[in-house]
């Protein structure tokens, strides 16, 4: 043993052993008195909450996506064999797959594709597990999943890659759908109850698609809401985007027209204007105004205002003249108020402010103030007949509740209820009444003019004979981007309540830019028609024989004899007003009518031939 192990070899082993001993003995020490560390806890991971329409179904929910990586320096064997293996799952050609292993060969990682889904991953991990691709890796990352597509898109929203809602309530409840975490603590994900009907939605975007279809119109609008409590049923915005390719939408498709637009609401505004004044006394039921084609107002300083009329009316009562939407009748009675006192109402009914809803990007509008250097002689009359102001769609429906409401409107909202995680309610929408801005009695009275407009009026073709309905149609030119109004392009909507003796229902229809027709009762009037008669089938409103004629209580007997248009004028002579109006509708004649009672001259006389743009002048008696 002597002989085997050398004194030295010992000594050497020997002292590296002590050496070895001394630094664990160190590090130990050093160890035993070193503070210990505070245990870092992980940041839990946050759920999003969905947003589901009013009954419950799905429209925004939480799932899983990944990004598909590789190292493009440790694939082994045939890189063509492996491209073909993956190029199925991953929704590529082999072409594409070699073309980014190709051209980054000694890069440490390069992504393939983002954002596949669960069932993509899935398929394409089952793949990579079996032929043992060990290169390739998953970044998983949360989504969304749409599962409506286009359905109320802009009221929904969209989220981005980052898990923050980008628009709509994905964007304006990002707090409640994913509240933030702060020093490890934080509340759980609100599910969000929308108050969208989805089925109801379906229903009427269908009609709304063949509507922009037939009119060819580069734009609609489609609110529907509760007059009774202020929730949204349905809202329509078209062209819309699908949800679940919102990064290849267009701006028009992701544009949310009914809380971001300004417009000049045409002849709907009307209604508002009578009921401004007919509320403060200004005017009553039996006035008359006498319309000659024009408004026209002189002031000594030799200013005068012309604001044209599409007929020669006559006389016309406040009833008549949201009736046959008289431009000259409207001017006349604004005329009653004080512009400061005109400007004060409007704003009272919330236009030039935000109505509040729960959506990104609302805006205010516009309203002119009478101290201001853009008001002139005629911004009064000219927004009296619904020009000259900016107005959004939200806007208009919000003031029409009230109309709808006996003279109290009703804050609009889109949300019906919110629930935390285990389902148990958070939040419950009840009826946000706002300050009354009309008498009880002006309420009905706007509702009965609306009923007689929708009876016999310009917005007739909007009636449904088996249920009460008030409407008023528009029709207004669009601002030219260089100045003026255009020539060519028209927004033509149309407002209805209904049913008349115990309103639940407000319908507003906006159609931007139509081909051809443009007039409002022609081409929106009939999809008011077709809207109100699925929303009345949806909800189980009942019907029934509601028409309701309105009489001065003197009756005349005349014969009536019916007459045609052909290429000479007829002969007029004993013709009623009545007949004469129903001639005019039919025929879009510019006829002037003086008096009242039977034609007993007219000029030209009979067998003039007819030319365009002749003007008739009937005398009755």
């Amino acid at each position: 043993m002597n002989d085997f192990f050398k004194k030295p070899a010992l000594i050497s082993i020997g002292v590296i052993l002590c050496a070895f001993c001394v630094y664990v003995f160190v590090k130990y020490a050093q160890l035993s008195f070193t503070p210990v560390s505070a245990i870092v806890e992980s940041v839990p991971m946050v759920s999003r909450g969905s947003i589901v329409d009013r009954t419950g179904k799905p429209l925004a929910v939480q799932t899983n996506f990944y990004h598909v990586g590789i190292t493009p320096n440790l694939v082994k064997g045939s890189i063509r064999s492996f491209a073909e293996d993956i190029a199925g799952p991953l929704g590529m050609t082999v072409d594409e797959i070699l073309g980014i292993i190709q051209k980054n060969p000694d890069a440490s990682f390069v992504y393939l594709k983002k954002k596949i889904t669960q069932a993509e991953y899935a398929e394409l991990k089952k793949i990579t597990d079996m032929h043992g691709y060990f290169y390739v890796t998953y970044d998983k990352i949360p989504g969304r999943v749409y599962p409506e597509n286009n359905l109320a898109s802009q009221v929904i929203g969209y989220m981005g890659d980052d898990g923050t809602g980008l628009a709509g309530i994905e964007y304006s409840m990002q707090s409640l759908l994913q509240p933030a975490f702060i020093d490890g603590k934080g509340e759980s994900e609100k599910n969000i109850y929308l108050t969208i009907d989805a089925n109801l939605q379906y229903k009427l975007e269908e009609i709304s698609y063949q509507t922009l279809k037939e009119t060819q119109a580069e734009a609609m609008m489609m609110i529907v809401a509760d007059s009774t409590n202020g929730e949204i049923l349905s809202y329509i915005s078209l062209p819309s985007a699908n949800l679940n390719e919102y990064s290849y939408a267009s701006k028009e498709q992701t544009f949310d027209r009914p809380a971001m637009e300004s417009y000049e609401p045409g002849s709907v505004f009307k209604i508002f204007t009578v009921a401004m004044s007919y509320d403060k006394g200004l005017i009553n039921a039996d006035d008359v105004f006498l319309c000659d084609g024009r408004y026209e107002r002189r002031v000594k300083g030799g200013e005068t205002v012309r604001i044209k009329c599409l007929e020669y009316h006559g006389w016309l009562t406040p009833r008549d003249a949201l009736k046959y939407s008289c431009n000259d009748a409207l001017g006349q009675i604004s005329d009653k108020m004080s512009d400061g006192e005109f400007i004060e109402r409007i704003k009272a009914l919330g236009f030039g402010s935000r109505t509040g809803i729960e959506l990104p990007g609302e805006t205010a509008g516009s309203v002119k103030n009478p101290d201001s250097g853009r008001w002139s002689l005629r911004s009064k009359p000219t927004i009296a007949i619904g020009q000259e102001i900016g107005v959004s769609a939200l806007q208009m429906v919000q003031a029409t509740t009230a109309i709808a409401n006996k003279g109290v409107p009703l804050k609009l909202t889109l949300i019906k209820k919110i629930t935390n995680k285990d389902g148990s309610e958070n939040y419950e929408h009840t009826a946000n009444v706002l300050e009354r801005v009309f008498k009880e009695s002006t309420a009905d009275y706007i509702l009965s003019c609306m009923e007689t407009t929708a009876i016999s009026g310009n917005g007739a073709r909007a009636h449904l004979r088996d249920i009460s309905m008030g409407v008023k149609t528009g029709t207004a030119q669009m601002a030219d981007p260089k100045g003026g109004y255009s020539e060519t392009d028209f927004l033509s909507s149309c407002m209805a309540i209904f049913p008349i003796e115990k309103p639940q229902i407000i319908l507003y229809i906006v159609v931007e830019k139509a081909k051809g027709e443009t007039y409002a009762g022609r081409i929106v009037a009939p999809v008011i028609a077709r809207a109100a008669d699925e929303i009345i089938d949806y909800l189980g409103m009942s019907r029934g024989d509601s028409e309701a004629i309105y009489h001065s209580g003197k009756v005349s007997i005349s014969s009536s004899k019916t007459i045609s248009l052909g290429s000479s004028l007829p002969d007029f002579i004993g013709m009623s007003k009545k007949d004469i109006m129903n001639f005019m509708r039919e025929n879009n004649m510019q006829i002037k009518i003086n008096g009242s009672g039977w034609v007993k001259s007219q000029s030209p006389a009979p067998g003039t031939p007819v030319v365009e743009n002749m003007i008739i002048e009937l005398n009755l008696e």
